[in-house]
């Protein structure tokens, strides 16, 4: 809710906003969205102590400490044109049986790619994409 609402976004980062406004919002939204009374407590908590401006940030560390704890690997992957999901688990399946560990995307599109894939694992990256493959013989050609 706080990627896809900017007014949310604005309400969460605004310092003149008052507690008591802060946490009736927060426990209104809570309610109707059936949030665990301990992501609610911990949510309050950071509105008395006026830190709730870090939560976006808080809680993508703790998203990061969970998947590096489980093992999992995160990897960028950005292609020419959109993969069906059945293409992203055979994808995501052979490659997390070729690392040994499980994987999770951070899928985009980028149609100036022309065709192909750019993928990042860790320090990993894989580019074979149209766009790099040009680029490797225009330098080629200013080389000669």
């Amino acid at each position: 809710m706080y990627d896809t609402s900017e007014d949310f976004k604005n309400f969460i980062k605004n310092p003149t906003q008052s507690q008591s406004n802060q946490l009736d919002i927060l426990n209104k939204i809570s309610l109707k969205m059936n949030i665990s009374k301990i992501i609610v407590n911990f949510l309050n908590i950071l509105v008395i102590k006026r830190r709730i401006f870090f939560v976006n940030q808080i809680f993508s560390t703790f998203k990061s400490l969970a998947s590096k704890q489980r093992g999992e690997l995160k990897a960028s992957l950005v292609s020419s044109k959109k993969l069906t999901n059945e293409e992203l688990e055979v994808l995501n399946k052979d490659l997390s049986k070729t690392i040994g560990t499980s994987i999770s995307f951070d899928y985009k599109v980028d149609e100036n790619l022309i065709g192909g894939l750019k993928m990042q694992v860790g320090s990993l990256m894989i580019d074979t994409s149209i766009k790099n493959k040009l680029k490797k013989y225009e330098q080629i050609m200013l080389e000669v």
